[in-house]
């Protein structure tokens, strides 16, 4: 696994990412990589925002992996930033080699750097091998989280 590079996503990337976003049971049913557009669109804005970095595991310029680290600045915890790690996802060629953990530490080690007081993240109720993956990483399962679809 030391051939793989962790990198900030470009443009280019964005195909391989929406695939891998799609390459499950949920995101089966919720990505859409024929249309690229929405993706492109979302991609800009993330790429513009400092509180945004879009990550890609890459193996001999073959994108393996995706994260993304929201930087979150808040009032509470004494005025703290947050880091939020979302949209973890790992190629089917990958999974089990530790790639998710060094791509999560990866991400821990940003908002460290970023002197963030605390990580979270949220993983669907139904994903219960990511619930032990994260736990074995010293994630907690401390919050009931809840989302409004609009």
């Amino acid at each position: 696994m030391d051939e793989i590079t962790i990198r900030r996503a470009t443009a280019d990337d964005i195909p391989s990412i929406v695939a891998l976003l799609a390459d499950d049971e949920l995101g089966a049913t919720r990505e859409s990589p024929d249309d690229l557009r929405p993706y492109q669109a979302a991609f800009a804005e993330l790429d513009g925002d400092p509180h945004q970095l879009l990550v890609v595991a890459d193996r001999a310029g073959e994108v393996v992996g995706t994260a993304q680290l929201t930087y979150l600045p808040g009032l509470s915890r004494k005025g703290a930033t947050r880091a939020q790690i979302e949209a973890v996802r790992i190629g089917g060629t990958e999974r089990g080699s530790g790639l998710g953990s060094r791509l999560v530490e990866w991400c821990v080690a940003r908002a460290r750097e970023h002197h963030c007081a605390l990580v979270q993240l949220t993983s669907d109720v139904t994903r219960l091998d990511a619930h032990r993956f994260y736990e074995k990483l010293g994630f907690q399962a401390s919050h009931i989280g809840f989302k409004l679809p609009l």
